[in-house]
């Protein structure tokens, strides 16, 4: 994504991960190098299949597809996902594998059964394997959604960082679809952010508190994020093989090097229409946050990141019933009470949004906060059956619902 060409919302960049699963049992299967060399004639970590590409990060057994290059219209571009799900899926039935949806898998034993990718980039790899041991939940069983929103020079790098940031705390509240980790209930609605968030502590540069810093300028984010993480990493990074822009794992990062800032905050859904509705609210609320409708800029870069993280924090735990304490908090998104649910909140925001959603989108991310998270769906059809084969019907169905483009548990029955 060039700073030469794209300015503000001018174009979104959109990518998903899913895990590859058994057909039959369920269980991580770690068949994405075959999936590719299937496709290229050659183990790869990239193929481009017109507007969607694929490839392949760290882990063997999870595929991520995103927009080949930025894309001016997310309008209808769920179906170009769908298409290519159903393409995968086609390819892994040789293996008996199919995608299984959602920000984590609720039974893999990430300890026993990681399978780093062995093939290009394997180096560094390699190297944040030795540093953090990435057989763990918070590296290799966390599927996400993440949005590049484009840049153009300091200016609209402060407009859109200070949005961005504004916005971040309340995304669990739309997007958490994790509770399950160990085949057990965790607490927490958002299991991938919360275990994502500890899963650099060896170097608490690198994510810090996960919303970003306060930083407004190329200059200073290079002197309070970059440079930090560079000299903490040097004890263990002698070939310098790791990158900044690659080490940085807040919950946006800033990608000046294409002109772009990176949201990760966002958990994989049941299906691309789910992730597109998130994903439209989402740039939605950024974009109007950008123009000022809630409040102006001088308000937005005054407000700490720990603050902001303190609600993150609630979101991740309770997703849309978290409870938002914050007044002042509230009253930048307008809202005049002094507590609410994140869930209440969007919904205040609902007819705002309105006027900058894509109508296909606004009518299904309606239904997804009348029915709650993904993680809260999930949580009301497992009740208090976690046997594995409870776990595999539930998670059975949400296969299904990749399969089909569909909602889970909403307009269904389930």
């Amino acid at each position: 994504m060039s700073s030469d060409h794209f300015h503000l919302f001018e174009v979104t960049g959109i990518e998903l991960e899913y895990m590859i699963v058994d057909r039959g049992s369920l269980n991580v299967l770690p068949v994405c190098d075959e999936l590719l060399r299937q496709v290229t004639g050659e183990i790869t970590a990239d193929f481009e299949n017109g507007s969607i590409a694929w490839s392949n990060e760290l882990v063997n057994h999870v595929v991520e597809l995103k927009t080949n290059g930025p894309v001016k219209s997310r309008s209808g571009l769920h179906h170009a996902f769908h298409n290519n799900v159903l393409q995968i899926n086609e390819i892994l039935a040789k293996f008996d594998a199919r995608l299984l949806p959602g920000g984590a898998h609720p039974w893999m034993n990430p300890h026993k059964e990681t399978s780093l990718w062995k093939h290009e980039f394997n180096e560094i790899y390699t190297l944040y394997d030795r540093i953090f041991d990435c057989r763990g939940h918070g590296w290799s069983n966390l599927q996400s959604t993440h949005i590049n929103l484009p840049f153009n020079g300091d200016d609209e790098f402060k407009r859109l960082h200070a949005a961005i940031r504004m916005v971040l705390p309340i995304i669990p509240a739309i997007a958490a679809s994790t509770p399950f980790l160990d085949a057990v209930y965790t607490g927490f609605h958002d299991s991938r952010m919360e275990t994502y968030r500890h899963n650099q502590e060896k170097i608490p540069s690198i994510a810090g508190v996960i919303i970003p810093e306060a930083v407004f300028s190329k200059q200073e984010y290079h002197m309070r994020i970059f440079d930090p993480i560079i000299h903490d990493i040097a004890p263990f990074d002698h070939d310098k093989v790791l990158d900044k822009h690659f080490l940085n794992s807040r919950g946006a990062i800033s990608r000046f090097d294409r002109g772009a800032i990176e949201i990760r905050v966002i958990d994989n859904q049941e299906s691309p229409l789910a992730d597109m509705a998130v994903v439209d609210a989402v740039v939605g609320l950024i974009k109007l946050t950008v123009e000022g409708f809630f409040s102006p800029l001088s308000e937005q870069v005054t407000w700490h990141e720990n603050t902001l993280a303190a609600i993150f924090l609630k979101t991740i735990r309770e997703s849309d019933m978290a409870v938002i304490e914050n007044p002042l908090y509230l009253e930048f998104w307008g809202c005049q009470q002094s507590l609410m649910t994140a869930g209440d909140l969007w919904r205040f925001l609902l007819p705002s949004l309105q006027g900058v959603m894509e109508p296909e989108y606004f009518e299904v991310f309606s239904k997804i906060l009348n029915a709650g998270t993904l993680a809260r769906r999930l949580l009301t059809v497992m009740g208090n059956d976690f046997s594995r084969e409870h776990f595999h019907y539930v998670y059975d169905k949400l296969a299904q619902c990749l399969a089909v483009n569909r909602l889970f548990g909403i307009d269904t029955g389930e």
